[in-house]
């Protein structure tokens, strides 16, 4: 990978961060770097408004969630950029493969952690593979 290559996805990936913190804050507050608390919505009067309430907050925690993992996955990416480990596969772990993932892979998802044959974590690396 060109350095060219990896600063555009260095590029994605913080303008990906921005938009994902910008989800987070509609209804969370961040309590650290990676960590977000949904915001518990102010209690009513009505037992009516205070059920739509709870609802709500129920609902908004899944999407926390998620938005938390998908800005993890970001941040490590841009941590291994800096660390200059960005593109190599998780999964593979060999000592000798320095497996990496494909440039079309890391333009589609900029922060993927793993090859195109690592993807499915039920599938193993052909470096494995070759070596039986």
């Amino acid at each position: 990978m060109t350095p060219e290559f990896i600063a555009q996805r260095k590029k994605d990936l913080e303008k990906k961060k921005g938009e994902l913190e910008e989800q987070l804050k509609t209804f969370a507050s961040k309590t650290s770097k990676n960590d977000w608390q949904t915001e518990y919505p102010q209690l009513t009067d009505t037992l009516e408004d205070k059920v739509d309430e709870v609802e709500e907050y129920e609902n908004l925690l899944p999407v926390e969630h998620s938005l938390e993992e998908s800005l993890k996955d970001v941040n490590a990416a841009l941590e291994k950029i800096e660390q200059g480990t960005y593109g190599k596969c998780e999964n593979c772990g060999c000592d000798d493969c320095e497996c990496e993932i494909s440039e079309e892979r890391l333009i589609a998802l900029p922060e993927a952690k793993t090859c195109n044959t690592c993807k499915c974590k039920h599938s193993e690396c052909e470096c494995e593979k070759e070596g039986e």
